[in-house]
């Protein structure tokens, strides 16, 4: 069974939600404030609370046909009543009729508890700022975008994330080349020296992310890195008060790949950048063992920002801790040949001028 779990404020009775802005939780009708860790003590209070377990006889409506409620989960908001309807992840939410957050504790049934939560530190009007401030001294961009396009929401989800430790053996040889030229009265000369060049030793990584969630596009949530993990708690529920949660639905084991992958390309960029003072350097034999990996479970902020323009849907996302924003935009193409026809007029003559003093 499903059990909704709101922190009521005890001077009001109102829900009460996390302050990403004091870092507290905060009575929005009442203003008063508590302190993280005076709601350790109301959480293993509010386990303990069973749901009201009444049966009733009702031949009301008709059957749902097969496969027609898969993936959707009604429950009902302690404080009006209403119906929330959510999916099998849907971790915490608020209701749509008084508004009030609440985090669905059975929801988390079956997975593991995460490890560590990263609080919130922007608000929802920074996220929609940072919108406006993207789109600015963007030349091609369509100039009426910013005016027509509309808002159409902004959410603040913690995101499931596999935090993957792990040790590398690494051993790269690389092909390196060295250009000498000179020339006489009658010749142009060109010397090229061949290398092999050998980088060996061993790199750490601690805490490589890799979001959890089928929901979140994989590439959009490594553009917003990185998060500050110093920053990082213990997790408790009461973080989630206020705010959109997921719980993973891509497992652990379902995670390493990507992971692996993040490792390997860091570790070759890292070993690449010792090898200097060459013409060119290719990569001819590369060996990265790990070992010593391990994993954690964790969930960070972020910020959805969902737009539409001309019916095409455009998503932005936001680093609920530091701020970061990307997103992809509309091209103008009138904007676009108007400056690649104003940079060919400017450089042609320079371009062709070169060349001549070349030849």
């Amino acid at each position: 069974m499903q059990v909704l779990q709101e922190y009521k404020c005890p001077s009001c009775g109102g829900a009460i939600a996390f302050d990403s802005n004091i870092q507290k939780m905060k009575c929005p009708y009442c203003d008063t404030e508590f302190e993280m860790e005076s709601l350790l003590a109301l959480d293993e209070e509010l386990k303990k609370q069973l749901p009201d377990d009444l049966e009733w006889n009702s031949k009301a409506g008709g059957e749902w046909a097969e496969g027609e409620t898969d993936g959707m989960v009604v429950y009902g908001c302690k404080s009006c009543g209403g119906e929330i309807v959510g999916d099998a992840n849907t971790a915490a939410t608020s209701c749509p009729f008084c508004d009030n957050p609440v985090v669905i504790m059975g929801q988390f049934k079956g997975a593991l508890k995460p490890d560590y939560v990263i609080p919130f530190k922007l608000d929802k009007r920074t996220a929609k700022e940072s919108l406006y401030k993207h789109l600015k001294g963007k030349r091609l961009l369509p100039k009426v975008f910013k005016d027509q396009n509309h808002i159409d929401e902004i959410k603040g989800i913690y995101v499931p994330f596999w935090l993957f430790d792990a040790d590398a053996d690494v051993s790269i040889r690389y092909r390196g080349t060295r250009v000498m030229a000179w020339s006489d009265q009658n010749y142009n000369y060109t010397k090229t020296s061949f290398y092999s060049i050998i980088r060996e030793g061993d790199i750490g990584f601690e805490k490589v992310p890799v979001d959890g969630s089928t929901k979140m596009d994989d590439d959009l949530m490594e553009s917003i890195e990185p998060f500050n993990f110093n920053e990082a708690v213990d997790f408790q529920t009461a973080y989630l008060a206020g705010y959109l949660a997921d719980k993973y639905d891509v497992t652990e084991m379902e995670s390493i790949d990507r992971a692996n992958q993040r490792i390997k390309r860091s570790t070759e960029e890292a070993f690449r950048s010792t090898v200097r003072g060459f013409a060119t350097v290719i990569p001819e034999h590369t060996s990265i063992q790990l070992k010593n990996g391990k994993a954690k479970y964790a969930l960070y902020p972020v910020w959805i920002l969902n737009t539409t323009w001309k019916g095409k849907k455009y998503t932005f996302a936001m680093n609920g801790q530091t701020g970061k924003f990307v997103g992809n935009l509309p091209m103008d193409w009138g904007a676009y040949w108007k400056w690649f026809s104003l940079y060919t007029f400017i450089f042609s003559p320079i371009i062709y001028f070169i060349a001549k003093m070349i030849v």
